[in-house]
């Protein structure tokens, strides 16, 4: 079955860097485009960022343009987000989600980001 599980979040000021992973098994990782959502206190799912299957045509939404960068090794199975000047306004609990359109296929458990000073 496919399992998401990632790592890397914490407690950051602003300004700050993280950067998240996700370890990928049950299906071939190399042949899924791959996503990065979050989910806000109180808010519904966004959409973060998308790689293509070879690392090709990353997309980016608009309030993280510039700041974050989403990568992938497929010998690895890993998806990486990093994540850069960080602001309070990116504290959400991050999912690493399979496929590179929303809805995804599916998602991790998530972990957790908070920015604050």
């Amino acid at each position: 079955q496919v399992q998401l599980v990632e790592s890397g979040g914490g407690s950051v000021q602003p300004g700050g860097s993280l950067r998240l992973s996700c370890a990928a098994s049950g299906f071939t990782f190399s042949k899924n485009g791959m996503s990065w959502v979050r989910q806000a206190p109180g808010k519904g799912f966004e959409w973060v960022s998308s790689i293509g299957i070879n690392g090709g045509a990353p997309r980016y939404a608009d309030s993280v343009q510039g700041r974050f960068i989403i990568s992938r090794d497929n010998a690895k199975n890993t998806l990486y987000l990093q994540m850069s000047s960080l602001k309070p306004e990116d504290t959400a609990l991050y999912y690493c989600a399979k496929g590179a359109t929303w809805p995804a296929d599916a998602l991790g458990l998530g972990t957790q980001v908070t920015v604050s000073s």
